[in-house]
């Protein structure tokens, strides 16, 4: 019995094991992009179907949430935002792994969630070699306008991350993190 890998690369990447990009991921990337810009074109052009292109692009979508473009991904099908929640021009969503964000966030201009993860060790890192982990944004939660939150990052209910912080490590739920790399200050 052989104990060859036989899944595809896009299997593996879903499965959060190491994968190397090919012409699979390749192309839904280009199409998660087109389906971007299909989006941003509807917005800028007031079209009243822009809520649909945006639930197009995302793997879900809450009622009443609203996303400016621009918005980046990868997949965008890995990208689930729940209801009432917003974020402002420049969120970059780096779904490899999923991102689950949840009611009711605030999300400001230019933050970044980044699931990818590559090799510390300089060969795999040469053989394009890459992962991803998830990350998970509670209920209520802000994150100021530049944050950071790395992969496998998960953000507790109604917490806020100041502007430019750049969330390491899980945050609980109830405080106030800052800095670089984020550490709470206060509990709310």
């Amino acid at each position: 019995m052989s104990t060859e890998d036989t899944r595809t690369q896009y299997e593996r990447m879903v499965a959060g094991d190491w994968y190397e990009a090919d012409a699979q991921i390749h192309e839904l990337t280009s199409a998660a992009q087109a389906r971007a810009e299909r989006f941003a074109q509807a917005v800028k052009d007031g079209a009243d179907d822009a809520v649909d292109r945006l639930r197009e692009l995302l793997g879900s979508l809450g009622d009443d949430t609203w996303i400016r473009p621009p918005l980046y991904v990868d997949y965008g099908v890995h990208l689930h935002v729940g209801a009432r929640t917003f974020a402002n021009f420049g969120l970059v969503a780096l779904d490899v792994a999923p991102i689950h964000i949840g009611d009711d966030v605030q999300i400001g201009p230019n933050v970044q969630l980044l699931t990818p993860i590559h090799p510390v060790d300089p060969e795999p890192r040469r053989n394009k070699l890459e992962a991803a982990k998830p990350i998970t944004i509670g209920n209520n939660v802000w994150l100021g306008g530049g944050a950071i939150v790395c992969p496998g990052v998960t953000i507790g209910d109604n917490t806020v991350v100041g502007a430019g912080a750049v969330v390491t490590k899980d945050l609980p739920a109830n405080v106030v993190a800052v800095g670089n790399p984020a550490r709470v200050i206060k509990e709310i």
